[in-house]
């Protein structure tokens, strides 16, 4: 048993040594570099570091028309269904499907049958009573007729002339009429129908002026103004130009935006009611640049911008802003008046960064926009074609 007991003691010691030892051979511990001296050593080596090449170009601002693009369509001025307002047998409609109208044209005419007996019964009534009305102030003058039977017999008159005005009425309500110029859309009568009153003939649109209709954001709709220029794209190409008539002053309650209209001549009627338009309304000049799409680049905020140099060849990055989209490029706010814009190498470079920049040639460059001349500036065409090539192999090798 005290053998066990000694050969577990020297085992135990025998670890405890081997654990002591590891101390006695362990050498100064190791240091780890900090946060600031890794980002010290990270300069140093940037700065020894060639700066990067990249390409620009000096970009001029220019007078642009900004504009609201609204989504619409066209809508006719006004519909109206020309009802009947008395009940007759339909004797003619002239009306036709498409046929071009004048205020006052004859859309449907229905019998007269005795209302031409009712007028003749009733301007014999009102001779009679002006026959009687004139004998008693003959007799007023003589002092033979009472101020009571006056009245009653002017009443007489009046009841009797009334009844010729209604008999001229009901014999006129006999013809439908078209009531503004327009075109009749469609026809709701036969002849030999019997129409009552509110009942249909024909359906008139007025189309000149052609309404085109739209919504205007919150946002925009205090840039318009009634009375304003507007121009339409229909879906076949064709341009319209008209004037803003109207701008709504409630919003909807669902999509929070204002009803507006523009006006457009259509004395032709070729413009047709319910064609999809989109709406262009010019809101004021503003200085622009127009640049490749491909320029565009997101910060890590996730605003959109361009890098452009300062005159000491330091990039800067600048939130823009796009107003329309071109054919050659996109309209973009927020540059400076004269802008130097990285075209190449935008990708390679972040802001405050210095670069190497060789500048492209361009039609037209400004005197005030003419960067400094160094070494690294080419004196001539030749030697511009030569750096950019030098620019394309450099920038291929970073990627």
């Amino acid at each position: 048993m005290r053998k066990t007991y000694i050969i577990a003691t020297l085992i135990a010691l025998a670890i405890g040594l081997w654990l002591f030892s590891g101390q006695l051979d362990k050498g100064d511990p190791v240091k780890h570099a900090t946060l600031a001296e890794l980002n010290t050593e990270s300069d140093a080596a940037a700065e020894d570091r060639a700066p990067t090449k990249v390409r620009a170009r000096i970009s001029q601002a220019q007078t642009y028309t900004a504009s609201v693009v609204v989504r619409g369509r066209t809508e006719n001025k006004r519909s109206v269904d020309v009802k009947a307002e008395t009940q007759g047998r339909v004797e003619s409609r002239p009306a036709e499907k498409g046929q071009r109208v004048e205020a006052g044209a004859l859309l449907c005419r229905l019998a007269v049958e005795d209302r031409n007996a009712s007028l003749t019964e009733a301007r014999e009534g009102f001779n009679q009573a002006s026959i009687d009305y004139d004998g008693a102030q003959r007799m007023k003058a003589k002092g033979f007729q009472a101020e009571s039977d006056i009245a009653r017999i002017r009443a007489r008159l009046a009841t009797t002339q009334a009844s010729v005005e209604r008999a001229k009425l009901a014999i006129a309500r006999t013809y439908i009429r078209a009531p503004f110029d327009g075109i009749i859309e469609n026809t709701h009568a036969e002849i030999g129908d019997y129409l009552q009153p509110g009942a249909p003939c024909a359906t008139v649109i007025d189309l000149d002026p052609m309404l085109i209709v739209g919504r205007v954001s919150e946002r925009d709709v205090a840039s318009l103004t009634v009375g304003g220029v507007a121009t339409a794209a229909l879906g076949d190409n064709t341009t319209l130009a008209g004037t803003v008539s109207f701008i709504g002053r409630q919003s909807d309650s669902d999509t929070r935006t204002y009803l507006m209209e523009v006006a457009v001549p259509n004395d032709d009627y070729n413009i047709r009611s319910g064609l999809t338009a989109q709406i262009k309304l010019p809101i004021g000049d503003v200085r622009a640049h127009i640049i490749s799409p491909a320029l565009l680049a997101l910060d890590t905020a996730g605003n959109i911008g361009v890098r452009t140099l300062s005159e000491d060849n330091h990039v800067i990055w600048n939130n823009i802003t796009i107003i329309d989209d071109a054919g050659s490029g996109a309209w973009v706010t927020g540059l400076p008046d004269v802008a130097r814009i990285i075209t190449v190498g935008q990708e390679l470079v972040v802001p405050d960064e210095q670069v190497e920049a060789v500048f492209e040639s361009a039609p037209t460059m400004p005197a005030s926009s003419t960067p400094a001349k160094d070494n690294n500036t080419p004196d001539s065409e030749a030697a511009n074609t030569s750096n950019a090539t030098q620019l394309g192999a450099n920038t291929v090798a970073a990627s």
